[in-house]
């Protein structure tokens, strides 16, 4: 049986507008069994269908036997968010709904937005003969997905910040021609801990829905400065592949290089480098993300590459600044894998003979970059002491950063960003504060 039932009394007659009780509505559908009983029931009424029946709402499920939570928010958005929350504080994920057909084609709209698929839904459809209550149900001629779309990003827009403001990292060595940053993890709407609060990637795997995730976007953005173009995100493949902006776009790569403006391009990173590039002759840039993996097959130089190749940079003048990511203090591989460090340099595993050595994958990524034409004092890692830091370790920080290492497999996401200033409009200022307090290590 389900963990959880929705009621969908916004799209059928509610029980104060006839005889039946709670129980009876459900009982044919969802009989009452002991184990039954602990399933939590979500009364789906919006604060219209409230009002209009007043006290006898309340009292038609006051005798119930089951747990009865009732939904009776401004909108059906916030309705069905409040009702995600409190699923997400009782870490379950199997609803079943009980709705008309109109109410089914309806909170499917709802549902593609709020929810990702890690909560599995089944729908027991009730025909609308009879169901239907024209004082709680509101009608709409509008197009129903434009109106929903719409309603969701207004309800989040409207949410409070989560555990203070939004805050990116800048490198001084990327000139004021790009705009550019490392987000860290404050000022956005998630609430689920470890992806708290501003995630910036949505995973079928992970409980933190797309429209959250456009919302911690887009106030990003505002921040930043390049609201309202959308983040461009590599689609990660863990391996070294180039996307060469303007051609058939691959299913899955780690880097990206453009020359056109009016675009953001982002790399994501838990742990796993963002790697920013920039080349201010030609005015191209790359991003790209480098865990272990990708390291160890090329992926910085071969964003380095693809930007010679395809847009005639000179190696000389590209300048790289890795972002937040994990430092050689937590991480570690299995030796053999360890080892594949070691022969880029003997100085990426510090302590080689280890069970399972230590690792660092930022000092394989300048030396890599160097071999390949990179000038040292054009790279902006942890080894620089002379600038602000944009390479301090993900997991030593869980005020500022997510982490993959630190927190498991449901990991909340930042980015590093870079686009293209249009031609008289370099340093615009960002609608927020970007801040570096100077308090973390590398």
């Amino acid at each position: 049986m389900f963990e959880v039932l929705l009621v969908d009394l916004i799209h059928g007659r509610c029980p104060a507008c006839s005889s039946k009780s709670l129980d009876q509505l459900v009982a044919n559908v969802f009989p009452l069994t002991d184990k039954d009983a602990d399933t939590h029931i979500f009364l789906l009424c919006g604060q219209r269908c409230q009002q209009a029946n007043g006290s006898g709402f309340s009292n038609a499920f006051r005798n119930s036997r089951r747990r009865v939570h009732i939904l009776d928010f401004r909108t059906v958005a916030e309705c069905l968010y409040r009702f995600k929350q409190t699923v997400d504080e009782l870490d379950l994920s199997s609803v079943g709904v009980l709705t008309s057909p109109q109410g089914r084609e309806v909170l499917l709209l709802y549902q593609k937005p709020l929810f990702t698929p890690v909560y599995s839904f089944e729908y027991v459809v009730k025909s609308e003969d009879g169901l239907t209550c024209p004082s709680c149900s509101p009608a709409h001629t509008d197009s129903p997905g434009e109106r929903v779309d719409e309603e969701v990003r207004a309800f989040l827009q409207q949410l409070p910040a989560l555990k203070g403001d939004v805050a990116v990292l800048k490198s001084t060595l990327i000139p004021d021609c790009f705009g550019h940053g490392f987000s860290t993890r404050t000022g956005g709407v998630s609430y689920i801990p470890t992806l708290s609060s501003l995630n910036l990637f949505s995973s079928c795997r992970r409980r933190d829905p797309r429209a959250v995730v456009a919302e911690n976007s887009r106030r990003l953005a505002l921040h930043a400065g390049f609201h309202p173009q959308p983040l461009r995100l590599v689609k990660v493949n863990h391996a070294s592949d180039v996307w060469v902006m303007g051609k058939a776009e691959p299913e899955s790569y780690d880097a990206v290089v453009t020359d056109r403006t009016g675009v953001v391009i982002a790399a994501p990173g838990a742990d796993c480098m963002p790697v920013l590039f920039a080349d201010p002759v030609s005015k191209v840039i790359g991003a790209a993300h480098a865990g272990w993996r990708g390291t160890l097959m090329g992926v910085a130089m071969a964003t380095v590459g693809a930007m010679v190749r395809e847009f005639g940079c000179q190696v000389s003048d590209i300048v790289v600044a890795i972002g937040p990511s994990v430092g050689a203090c937590c991480f570690t591989l299995e030796r053999e894998q360890a080892l594949e460090f070691h022969y880029i340099h003997p100085d990426c595993v510090p302590d080689p003979h280890s069970p399972k050595p230590h690792v660092n994958i930022r000092l394989a990524t300048r030396i890599l970059l160097q071999k390949g034409g990179i000038l040292p004092e054009h790279i902006h890692d942890d080894t620089v002491t002379d600038k602000p830091c944009v390479t301090p370790c993900t997991s030593c920080h869980p005020e500022a950063f997510f982490s993959h290492v630190r927190d498991g497999p449901n990991f909340g996401t930042q980015v590093g960003f870079l686009w293209i200033e249009e031609t008289g409009e370099p340093g615009r200022p960002s609608a927020g504060k970007t801040v570096w307090s100077g308090q973390y290590g590398p």
